[in-house]
């Protein structure tokens, strides 16, 4: 599925959305992903998460778990390429959100807002009752997370590791019909 986020877009072409809950302020596609978008994803990642605490996943981790049943990738195209995506897996009435990564020069331009928005809407329209999601504690995006309604479920302490060796917490999100 497509989504044109353009602000004031016009009419939806039939199987695509409009962001309605964020004002962006410049063009942006959402699109499924695929195994040929790795190298985007992982210059994103790279681009969006400090090798400091460790939250990025490698090539081998990405690639094995797109083709397994319940896991989609969507991309985040601005006129530039790809800027951001979202990593999620479903499964009975749970949805999953893995990854969510905005390129740093892109961040703060409502990417990851549109993203968290697809990931909700989708899951819910596809029956999900819980959405989990788990962010390094201190990662800016727990205000998106929180401001989208997602609330604390618990932590996993020295969840992830730093080059040096250093642990830092996970917080577990959940947001629940």
């Amino acid at each position: 599925m497509q989504a044109d986020l353009r602000t004031g877009a016009g009419r939806p072409a039939e199987g695509s959305i409009v962001a309605t809950r964020r004002q962006l302020d410049h063009p942006v596609l959402l699109r499924n992903g695929e195994v040929d978008d790795l190298d985007a994803v992982l210059s994103i990642m790279n681009s969006a998460f400090s090798p400091s605490f460790g939250e990025a996943w490698t090539r081998s981790q990405c690639a094995g778990i797109l083709p397994m049943s319940g896991v989609s990738l969507t991309i985040a195209e601005t006129q530039q390429g790809p800027a951001g995506f979202s990593l999620v897996r479903s499964i009975a009435d749970e949805a999953e959100l893995l990854l969510l990564a905005v390129a740093a020069d892109e961040q703060r331009r409502g990417i990851g807002q549109a993203l968290l928005d697809y990931f909700i809407d989708t899951a819910r329209s596809q029956g999900a009752r819980k959405l989990h999601l788990e962010v390094r504690d201190g990662n800016p995006a727990v205000g998106l997370y929180r401001g989208a309604g997602f609330v604390p479920a618990g932590r996993r302490r020295n969840y992830y590791h730093g080059p040096q060796g250093e642990a830092f917490d996970a917080v577990t999100l959940m947001l629940a019909d």
